[in-house]
């Protein structure tokens, strides 16, 4: 009879602690700050005619607090910062693109199911605010306009804090050139969308008792 309940005292152990370490583990993913740099294209409409940006620009950083209300779905507030210049046959100019954005962001990993264990996706969008600052000569020309964001990231675990993962993510303005008044022939005017593809790291903010 004693060899049984220490049979069954030892099953109950086991049990406990992978129940208390899978929701410890879910806590790392409740809360997550996410970092990421990478490069951008503006697209073309969103420039006055006889200007546009080259088609890869670089920098693109992302800043972001993320908060997963379930396994599967949560919300992020981020923050964006891009920097693009002219092409080579336009007249010269740079530009400040900067954005705030409340994103929903969904998890379908468990539900493709034929990913690796370490390998995640993510899908994100919600609206948000474009700031666009013209450098030099051009800050007049600075423009504000509502924005939606869209886009997908792919997450590798390194441990149970820190995650590496890249993001392909589309801006669209909701603006138009019709909206913009030059001030200066509109040189280094943009009202338009923005492609980025960034890599960083996503690092959890939430506690956990045996994570190293």
């Amino acid at each position: 009879m004693q060899y049984y309940f220490k049979q069954y005292l030892f099953f109950f152990v086991i049990l406990f602690i992978a129940f208390k370490s899978e929701a410890q583990l879910k806590d790392t993913a409740k809360w997550k700050a996410l970092f990421a740099v990478g490069v951008n294209y503006p697209t073309t409409d969103g420039f006055v005619k006889g200007s546009y940006a080259q088609s890869l620009n670089f920098p693109t950083v992302n800043l972001g607090i993320q908060h997963m209300l379930k396994r599967q779905y949560g919300i992020k507030l981020d923050l964006g910062f891009n920097r693009f210049k002219n092409d080579d046959e336009t007249p010269e100019f740079k530009i400040n693109y900067t954005r705030v954005n409340a994103q929903f962001v969904y998890d379908p990993t468990d539900l493709i199911g034929i990913l690796p264990m370490r390998l995640r996706t993510v899908a994100h969008a919600g609206p948000g605010v474009s700031f666009v600052k013209p450098l030099g000569t051009l800050g007049d020309n600075k423009q504000t306009f509502m924005n939606l964001l869209g886009g997908l990231e792919f997450h590798y675990a390194i441990n149970e804090k820190v995650s590496v993962y890249t993001d392909v993510s589309y801006i669209y303005g909701l603006t138009s050139l019709d909206n913009y008044n030059p001030a200066l022939n509109g040189l280094g005017a943009f009202n338009g969308s923005v492609f980025n593809l960034t890599f960083g790291l996503a690092v959890s903010l939430s506690g956990c008792e045996y994570c190293n």
